[in-house]
C-alpha cells in the first residue's frame, strides 16, 4: 500500500526525480572525499590534527603517500573534468613545504596581534580564522593549477565550519591575520598584501555581479600592513587600499585611498596617520 505522502504527489514528479538522479554525473561522495583530503593534509602539516587520522611521528612518509593517493583519486574522477590531473598533483605536493611555512606565519601573526591568544598552538587548534586560512591555502594551490570544482568544495567546507567565506581564487600574502572572523567574505579576484589583518564582518566584494564580468578583476586590492575593522565593506576591482592604511568599522568604500590613510565611517580620509592616534585595538 502506498504511503500517504506518495498518494498526495503526482507520480510524474517522482519519475522526474528518479531520471535526474540516474543522469547525475558528479560523484555522489565528492564532498566527503574532498573534506577527507583536506583534513588529512592538515594532519600531515600540523601535529595538532594528526590524532584525527591516527598519525604518529614515524608515519609522516606514509601519510604523505595517503594525501597523494586521495588527491589523485579526486583529480582523476572523470566527472570533475580536471584537464591535467598529474601536473596538478605534482604541483600541489611540491607546494606543501611553502604552504606549511605560510600557515606558520599566519598563526604567528594571529597570535602576535591578539592579547587573548596565549600561544601559537592555541591559534592552530582553536581559532576559526586560522582554520579558514589553512583550508584556503590548500584550495588556492589547486585553483592555481586550474582544478575545477574541488577548490570550491573545500572553500565551502571552511565556510560551513567557520563562517568565513574565502573564494579559492583570492590571492593572500604572508602573515595574514583574521580576528574573530565570522561573516568575512573575500571575493575571487581580491588581492591582499603581506601582514593584512581583518576583523569580523569585512567584505571585499564586487561592485557589480554582471555575469559578463566573470573573467575581469572585480574585487579590491589591499596593500601591505593594512588593518580593516569590523563590518567594513570595500568594493570594486579598481579599488586599491594603500599600504599601511586603517579602514574603520562600518566603512563603505568604493574608491582607492593612498598609503597610510585612515578612513572612518564619516568618510574622513587622512593622508598620513598621526603618531599619537590610536589605530590598533582589540575586540
Amino acid at each position: 500500500m502506498a504511503s500517504s505522502a506518495r498518494r498526495r504527489i503526482d507520480p510524474a514528479f517522482l519519475d522526474r526525480l528518479a531520471r535526474d538522479r540516474e543522469a547525475y554525473a558528479l560523484p555522489p561522495r565528492l564532498h566527503e572525499l574532498a573534506e577527507r583530503f583536506a583534513k588529512r593534509t592538515l594532519a600531515l602539516l600540523f601535529p595538532h590534527f594528526a590524532a584525527e587520522v591516527g598519525g604518529r611521528a614515524g608515519d609522516v612518509a606514509e601519510e604523505l603517500d595517503a594525501v597523494e593517493r586521495e588527491l589523485a583519486a579526486l583529480l582523476r574522477l572523470p566527472e570533475t573534468h580536471c584537464a591535467a590531473p598529474d601536473a596538478a598533483l605534482d604541483a600541489f605536493v611540491a607546494a606543501l613545504p611553502a604552504i606549511r611555512e605560510a600557515l606558520l606565519l599566519d598563526a604567528q601573526a594571529i597570535c602576535d596581534g591578539d592579547p587573548a591568544a596565549h600561544s601559537v598552538d592555541e591559534v592552530v587548534l582553536a581559532y576559526p580564522g586560522f582554520r579558514a586560512t589553512a583550508v584556503h591555502r590548500l584550495a588556492h594551490e589547486l585553483h592555481r593549477s586550474d582544478v575545477p570544482l574541488v577548490p570550491r568544495v573545500l572553500a565551502e567546507m571552511a565556510h560551513r565550519e567557520t563562517g568565513i567565506d574565502i573564494h579559492p581564487g583570492a590571492r593572500i600574502g604572508a602573515s595574514f591575520a583574521i580576528d574573530h572572523g565570522t561573516g568575512i567574505v573575500i571575493g575571487e579576484t581580491a588581492v591582499l598584501g603581506d601582514r593584512v589583518k581583518l576583523y569580523q564582518g569585512v567584505t571585499l566584494g564586487a561592485l557589480s555581479v554582471d555575469k559578463r564580468m566573470a573573467r575581469t578583476k572585480r574585487h579590491p586590492t589591499i596593500g601591505d600592513d593594512v588593518v580593516i575593522y569590523a563590518n567594513a565593506t570595500i568594493l570594486g576591482g579598481d579599488t586599491v587600499i594603500g599600504d599601511g592604511s586603517r579602514i574603520g568599522g562600518n566603512v563603505w568604500l568604493t574608491r582607492s585611498v593612498p598609503a597610510h590613510s585612515v578612513v572612518t565611517p564619516t568618510a574622513r580620509v587622512d593622508e598620513r596617520t598621526r603618531a599619537d592616534e590610536l589605530l590598533e585595538f582589540n575586540i
